[in-house]
């Protein structure tokens, strides 16, 4: 299980980034203050656990921004998920748990790569770290 907030847990995200290259990442961008992403944050962690193989990372937009290269986040939860190929999601997501599962069972290798969001959140955590 490889579950991190990226405000409490950038060095050892870093370091499990760097030993875990081919894992599925898959991030939540949220704010403090944000209602929603309070009542979200359990159940995206919970996830942890039913997706062992991947590395969920929960980032808060106004404590991490580098984390978001030149994008702006305008509603909560965005979430991100890379595969070894690239991004294959970027976007709002209505803050129901279940929409994210049906989402990540969907994703294969064959997913296709789509050319939007922060960029390899990868190099960007290990330029923070």
């Amino acid at each position: 299980m490889a579950l991190f907030n990226a405000q409490h847990d950038l060095p050892a995200l870093a370091a499990h980034l760097q030993a875990e290259p081919d894992a599925m990442l898959i991030a939540c961008f949220c704010a403090e203050w944000c209602k929603t992403c309070q009542q979200y944050q359990p159940a995206f962690e919970a996830l942890a656990t039913q997706f062992p193989q991947a590395c969920l990372i929960w980032i808060d937009i106004e404590e991490q921004p580098e984390l978001l290269g030149d994008e702006d986040i305008e509603d909560f939860p965005t979430l991100l998920i890379q595969n070894e190929n690239g991004t294959v999601f970027y976007g709002p997501m209505l803050p129901h748990i279940e929409h994210l599962e049906r989402l990540v069972h969907s994703i294969s290798e064959r997913s296709p790569v789509l050319d939007t969001g922060p960029g390899d959140l990868r190099a960007l955590v290990a330029a923070a770290a």
